[in-house]
């Protein structure tokens, strides 16, 4: 804090989210381990005021789905977690991604976002034990006893971290509906989102060009959208370590697995709406990313999901 010229109280004053960097300089041997119980222990102390400009609209949401929609501008306050929604007629499944550049990072902040909105909800609108979070990586080895706000509705081992949804849960309502309150703060959170939208790197500005536009998303058409050449485009890309080809399939990923947790869905169809001509191409890509093809994903997913069921939610490690 002394050497970014922070103080506590200008944290507190300025409503100031604590740089998730500074986890590491604390915690130099911080683990996956450590970092889910840490998110877990963070998530406990979460409040309806705690998130800066998305607590008004929390506390005012009509229905389970108003506060889901809230994840949208999550940038707004953090740039660490990133969701990827899909909509299906079971439910809606939210994929969170940690974008820290850090996995034990990664996992600290997921587990905190995941399990912090599972305590939200609980709040506005009463228990939820059918909202279940998954997580991507073992348990903690530690035998401390997960949180009781979410005990019996956090998966380990799965294929991918997600919150899951059902259909009949998103229509709940909440317990402070003040549906003027609401659209009042999310117009103020899209003004805020325009406002602050030139993003501090380049691959950033190109991760966004690329969600806004998926349709358009080529290396000359999202040069175009920047206004800048795709020679420019590629050295300001190298000089962060990246590629536009590994930008690109970065988001390609994230959307071909949260789409393959939803069963209903056929390949072919995620093939088509991620923009690949062919499921052998998509099959081939997603291989490449994960080191299966999407029916084996699909299928281990399906196994643990019954695993999950037959024990009550919870999957230890193995």
């Amino acid at each position: 804090m002394d050497r970014e010229g922070w103080s506590e109280l200008e944290l507190v004053r300025r409503d100031q989210q604590v740089p998730i960097r500074w986890f590491r300089e604390v915690y130099p041997d911080l683990d996956p381990d450590r970092a889910t119980r840490f998110g877990l222990a963070f998530a406990e102390q979460a409040q309806l005021t705690s998130f800066g400009p998305l607590s008004l609209p929390l506390v005012s949401a009509a229905s389970v789905a108003e506060v889901f929609e809230l994840l949208g501008y999550l940038p707004v306050i953090s740039g660490s977690l990133r969701p990827h929604f899909h909509q299906s007629s079971a439910g809606l499944t939210v994929g969170l991604t940690g974008h820290t550049g850090d996995p034990a990072l990664d996992c600290l902040v997921i587990a905190y976002g995941g399990a912090a909105l599972l305590r939200l909800l609980d709040m506005l609108a009463g228990e939820l034990p059918a909202v279940t979070l998954h997580l991507a990586w073992e348990a903690p080895r530690s035998s401390t006893p997960q949180p009781d706000t979410i005990a019996g509705r956090l998966v380990f081992d799965a294929r991918t971290s997600f919150i899951d949804v059902p259909v009949d849960t998103l229509s709940a309502p909440c317990r402070f509906p003040d549906p003027v309150a609401y659209r009042m703060a999310i117009t103020e959170l899209r003004r805020t989102l325009e406002r602050d939208k030139t993003p501090t790197s380049v691959t950033e500005t190109v991760r966004r060009a690329i969600e806004e536009n998926p349709d358009h998303s080529g290396r000359n058409e999202v040069a175009a959208t920047l206004g800048m050449s795709v020679s420019t485009v590629k050295r300001r890309l190298d000089a962060e370590g990246t590629t536009f080809r590994e930008v690109r399939q970065t988001i390609l990923r994230e959307r071909a697995i949260v789409r393959l947790l939803d069963p209903t869905l056929p390949i072919s169809q995620i093939a088509i709406d991620l923009g690949y001509g062919d499921v052998g191409n998509f099959s081939h890509a997603f291989k490449r990313w994960t080191g299966q093809s999407p029916g084996e994903f699909r299928r281990a997913g399906r196994r643990i999901r019954t695993e999950s069921e037959t024990s009550g939610h919870h999957v230890p490690p193995r």
